[in-house]
């Protein structure tokens, strides 16, 4: 006699007396080093798959983000001719367009009247909280992007910056003042050394490299089969994926999701999203929103 732990039914167990099985997780042989910025809009735009890949394949690897440093000042003849941005209002545009091609809003009209000065401030601020805890530190990334990106606000500011630290239970204001101190530059500029020892010229570069130190690197957004084939190179054998979470543990992790986010998560066509939500989600769990055209969703 068996009782289903999902039907709640108890009765007769089924023909199989005994079953084979194997709970030994993959061992982590793999470094994965992800080069990054803030305020770099493709970041921004492979966050539905990256995150998917993370999720069902994490196991296999360390996760090592570096910071890049995208934008020190702006001046002293920084441009970036290839996507025709020689100023600030310049970004505007082609923000715009990386959001409206990925479906990752972007709002980007604060680079009209309150530009971003610098992406160092940010930085530097990351590289203090993963001083106190690595976890956090990715959590303060994704909300100085959903801040910048999505929300407009002004991610060099230092109240801006104080209130996403306090947001994450940390004291923002010695957590920016810290950033502040020249050690904090010094450790952003060994995550400089490295991304420049890792051949990284551009952002997001990710880098996978196994324990005889040879890997790929991906540069530019990717679809998610991109970085599982990637894995597959590095490992030298198919690797096994983990179940997708269920939605309700997403969101709980997350506590925002972005639409594009969960139709990458489930293999879902963006005409689903609100059937699938209103059945996997009670109504008291979550809010629906929504920001330059594009639906997400907010853990209560």
């Amino acid at each position: 006699m068996v009782c289903d732990v999902e039907t709640g039914v108890c009765g007769v167990a089924g023909s199989e007396e005994m079953e084979l099985i194997d709970l030994t997780a993959p061992k982590k042989t793999i470094e994965l080093y992800y080069v990054t910025d803030p305020i770099c809009s493709h970041c921004w735009a492979i966050e539905p798959q990256f995150n998917r890949f993370l999720e069902q394949y994490g196991d296999y690897f360390n996760v090592h983000t570096v910071m890049g440093g995208l934008l020190e000042k702006w001046g002293d003849g920084f441009a970036d001719v290839q996507n025709g941005i020689a100023g600030p209002s310049d970004v505007a545009g082609h923000w715009r367009e990386v959001g409206d091609m990925t479906r990752m809003p972007i709002d980007g009209s604060l680079w009209y009247d309150n530009p971003v000065t610098s992406s160092f401030p940010p930085s530097r601020v990351f590289k203090i909280v993963q001083k106190h805890d690595e976890k956090l530190a990715r959590v303060f990334l994704r909300r100085a992007r959903e801040a910048v990106f999505a929300f407009n606000r002004n991610i060099s500011d230092q109240e801006v910056l104080i209130d996403l630290v306090n947001g994450l239970g940390l004291d923002g204001k010695a957590i920016v003042k810290e950033a502040e101190h020249p050690d904090s530059q010094q450790l952003l500029n060994e995550d400089f050394q490295l991304a420049a020892s890792l051949g990284a010229r551009g952002f997001p570069t990710i880098i996978m490299v196994n324990e005889e130190n040879k890997g790929v690197k991906i540069v530019g957004g990717r679809p998610f089969e991109y970085y599982v084939a990637g894995l597959k190179q590095v490992l030298g054998e198919d690797p096994k994926s983990k179940q997708q979470p269920t939605l309700e543990d997403y969101l709980a992790k997350e506590k925002l999701l972005f639409s594009k986010e969960i139709e990458v998560m489930y293999d879902l066509e963006q005409a689903a999203i609100k059937d699938f939500v209103e059945k996997e989600l009670s109504t008291n769990d979550y809010e629906a929103k929504e920001v330059l055209g594009e639906t997400y969703f907010v853990k209560k």
